[in-house]
């Protein structure tokens, strides 16, 4: 169940309720594709640093260790100990990172495997009958990520077969959640809006999917090669005709400045790999904007990370250290900056959520996107 609390604007505060515990929104999920976060993180630090959901990838499961694998040993919240929502993206966007290892037909889409070449094939079938047996919180529908720029007569066909998958989807979800051996009986599933940036496609595909009475709505295929100022009019366009009492989730985004100006326009979830791979190159938010912790000028630095922050890299270590664990190749540079950086979006979106029910997001978002702004951008 979606509940929203509040609203300024097309902004919403909501909280939404699972089998696996209650998600306040605007949320960012922080990203551990094969069920680990890059940078040595474990699950408890996850906790520590204020992670409400988990997202994982299907495709990279089913091949390793195999989703099967994963059923055998209790699902994915056993398997990796999170008793908190994980969410698992389709396999989609692999469909466009993996251009040059896959064919598409009607069916679904023939993938030779990035790790050994073998042949694999995921259908909107497939893609649900895996994450079943991984059993997250909420599954995503199998879709056609599609590259930008794109003919719209190509738009066209890959929306309409999205749209075939996605009934097939949901089919196939109420099938295997009313087997005896499925794990989560009351997976959800959130369908995916496509159609590049040809913002009539967009508004007739989300008007289509929104009769399928889903348990959520994504904007897909954002963030692949158009301008920000792109994806915002494609957001300001699209959103008024998904459901307004279901989650919106923006898929693959983003910076700061592109979460506060996507929950502006109505955005509730949000993921990204940014910042546990900028972490792992030593880039790090703070509240002044980004900065590259192997610039010689830290060397001698003995501060935090950001004064203002509490997560345990900050409690504990200094700018001057880090680059040198950064200088000296050691683990640890990437661990900590990884908890930092994740520990900093799920702070921003903490305050978000505060400064809607406090009736300020407007002014929050306003200094927010200055201090950004003053110090180089985040």
């Amino acid at each position: 169940m979606y509940q929203v609390l509040k609203t300024c604007g097309r902004a919403k505060r909501a909280v939404m309720h699972t089998p696996h515990g209650v998600i306040q929104t605007p949320v960012f999920m922080n990203v551990g594709t094969i069920a680990a976060i890059k940078g040595a993180l474990s699950t408890e630090d996850l906790e520590r640093v204020k992670c409400q959901v988990e997202l994982s990838n299907t495709y990279h499961l089913h091949l390793r260790p195999g989703d099967h694998i994963v059923k055998k040993l209790g699902g994915l919240h056993r398997f990796m100990v999170w008793d908190k929502p994980i969410l698992t993206d389709s396999g989609g966007f692999q469909v466009f990172s993996l251009t040059t290892l896959r064919k598409i037909t009607e069916e679904g889409v023939h993938f030779s495997s990035h790790i050994d070449g073998r042949k694999i094939f995921m259908g909107p079938e497939e893609s649900m009958q895996i994450q079943s047996n991984l059993a997250s919180t909420i599954a995503m529908a199998f879709d056609e990520c599609i590259g930008i720029p794109a003919e719209r007569s190509y738009v066209l066909d890959s929306v309409a077969r999205t749209t075939r998958w996605l009934e097939r989807c949901k089919k196939e979800m109420a099938r295997l959640n009313q087997l005896d051996d499925t794990i989560n009986k009351q997976q959800m599933l959130f369908g995916i809006n496509q159609g590049a940036t040809y913002a009539d496609i967009r508004i007739e595909h989300a008007k289509c999917i929104s009769e399928m009475d889903l348990d959520g709505y994504a904007v897909g295929g954002l963030a692949v090669g158009e301008t920000h100022a792109e994806m915002y009019r494609i957001l300001e366009e699209v959103i008024p005709y998904l459901p307004k009492d279901k989650p919106t989730y923006l898929m693959g985004v983003g910076t700061p400045e592109n979460i506060l100006e996507a929950v502006e326009r109505g955005v509730d979830f949000f993921d990204c790999v940014l910042p546990s791979r900028n972490g792992r190159h030593a880039h790090v938010y703070t509240s002044k904007g980004k900065i590259n912790l192997m610039n010689a000028k830290f060397e001698l630095d003995d501060r935090p990370i950001d004064e203002s922050c509490s997560c345990p890299a900050c409690q504990r270590y200094s700018r001057a250290y880090i680059r040198h664990l950064f200088k000296a190749k050691e683990m640890l540079a990437m661990r900590l900056c990884v908890l930092h950086n994740l520990n900093f979006f799920n702070t921003m979106m903490e305050e978000i959520r505060q400064a809607l029910d406090e009736d300020r997001f407007p002014q929050y978002k306003k200094e927010k996107l200055e201090a950004f702004k003053q110090n180089g951008g985040c």
